[in-house]
């Protein structure tokens, strides 16, 4: 068989980038809907604000839309399950749409409450169910880079909101938001369900249809038997929640994702999305909090992009352990900064160190710790499971982004900005030692050979065409304790 050169490899593989681009598109809502509160916040505390809010409705703005997150978990559960991934990705997409409308027009700081809650809701929904479906979809030699375009979508809206928002009226931001929904409504409906969903629902026929129009060629039958076999395999796993915890693949995979998930919140992303423009007042830096938060939120896209072309290639470990080290350090560059001026010496003629720090962190987390946890999120759990454990990692997610901006906020105000930044770097090298001597290379693999690695048994010991069903050791491995 003659090899492929790139030209026919990239149109064979065309109609996964399109998927994955009308799946993802919502995450550019998603991502304005995160950083709302740091440009906006601003302009409704200002003199002239449609709407009145207190110190009391800031701390709220921040939190709900997190607590919105985290009531939307059995939702998220029941969807990915029920209606499938592709379904599920319409429905919060629409959920969103409603959320950018009641903040266009709500009269009141109630309505924005209950905004915020709805669009926390639904970025909950849309980031398990589209991470899963890209993982479902993807050929495995690309899908590193096709499972970090959903950060990407999600950075561009950071972007997006810090460039427009704090320049506009908020119905106008609004529309911007609300017009991505629209493009995603309208295109992605006509795209395939994933073949493992439609396998997991005894649909076959549908399942060589979707491979065939994601692989461009009719000659799937090979990859549908494997996709076929493994789903049969993880039907027999019983599938009930307590199996994240007995058997011994989920519960290293529930272990992994919680730790990366902490990892992200106490590396202090959610608190600099969120506060941006005030750590950098606060700072007294040289440039305007606008203009160095649009430089930010811009640094965070290239380095994201950087990483998605080459987590394929470098693999997962050495981006992840190097962002982790290189994270830290700026956390405590930045926290020293805080810590000096809080002594009382003056730093007016060292204000440069802040922004330096921030853009460092910027591109340090972004390209290791801020990508790296959302694509293992989608290799690592088996399907009887994944769409539990994808959720319970996503209420880790929403959990440990609550505390963070929680402890961030309460450690500033009685010991000084310095404090919550030395934890945060902390947690950063601890993060570097977990995974280094944790977390397995998933770079090149199958869902199916990523099973086997997570329950200790080597790849190379299946024969051609063997699963990991068929093989004694992994049962007796796999029986629950």
């Amino acid at each position: 068989m003659r090899s492929l050169d790139s030209s026919e490899m990239f149109r064979m593989r065309l109609p996964q980038f399109i998927a994955v681009f009308t799946a993802t598109i919502s995450a550019v809502s998603d991502g304005m809907q995160y950083g709302w509160t740091a440009p906006v916040i601003p302009i409704l505390e200002a003199p002239d604000s449609p709407i009145a809010i207190t110190e009391t409705d800031v701390v709220w703005l921040e939190n709900i839309y997190m607590l919105g997150g985290f009531a939307g978990l059995p939702l998220t559960i029941f969807s990915v399950d029920k209606f499938g991934r592709k379904n599920s990705i319409l429905i919060a997409a629409v959920q969103n749409v409603i959320a950018w409308i009641l903040i266009a027009f709500g009269p009141s700081v109630e309505y924005l409450y209950v905004a915020r809650f709805l669009s926390g809701i639904a970025g909950d929904v849309a980031f398990v169910s589209a991470p899963m479906y890209i993982g479902e979809i993807a050929d495995q030699k690309i899908r590193g880079f096709l499972g970090a375009c959903i950060y990407l979508m999600m950075l561009l809206g950071i972007l997006v909101v810090y460039a427009v928002a704090p320049f506009v009226t908020i119905p106008v931001s609004s529309a911007v938001g609300c017009s991505f929904l629209v493009i995603q409504l309208i295109s992605f409906p006509f795209m395939p369900e994933t073949p493992y969903y439609l396998l997991l629902k005894n649909k076959k026929d549908r399942a060589r249809q979707s491979l065939q129009r994601l692989r461009s060629t009719m000659d799937v039958e090979k990859e549908l038997e494997e996709i076929e076999t493994a789903v049969e395999r993880q039907k027999t796993e019983r599938g009930r929640p307590v199996d994240l915890l007995i058997i011994k693949s989920n519960r290293k995979a529930l272990l992994i994702m919680t730790v990366l998930n902490c990892a992200q919140h106490f590396s202090s992303i959610s608190v600099m999305l969120m506060n941006i423009h005030s750590i950098l007042d606060d700072a007294a830096s040289m440039l305007t909090s606008s203009t160095a938060a649009i430089i930010f939120s811009a640094l965070m896209f290239v380095a994201a992009l950087t990483s998605a072309m080459v987590i394929d290639k470098l693999g997962r470990k050495i981006l992840l352990s190097s962002s982790s080290i290189l994270t830290g350090i700026s956390l405590t560059i930045l926290a020293s900064y805080f810590a000096v001026k809080n002594s009382g010496v003056d730093v007016t003629s060292y204000n440069w160190v802040p922004v330096f720090s921030v853009m460092f962190y910027a591109v340090t987390f972004k390209y290791g710790l801020g990508m790296v946890p959302i694509v293992m999120t989608a290799e690592l759990f088996p399907t009887s499971v994944k769409a539990m454990g994808m959720t319970i990692a996503d209420a880790m997610y929403v959990i440990f982004a609550i505390i963070s901006i929680y402890l961030f906020q309460h450690l500033k105000g009685i010991y000084g900005m310095h404090v919550p930044f030395f934890i945060f770097a902390a947690s950063c090298y601890l993060t570097a030692i977990f995974t280094i001597f944790v977390i397995p290379e998933t770079k090149g693999r199958t869902l199916e050979e990523i099973q086997l690695i997570l329950k200790g048994m080597p790849v190379g010991t299946l024969k051609k065409g063997e699963t990991c069903a068929e093989n004694k050791i992994e049962v007796i491995e796999d029986t629950p304790l």
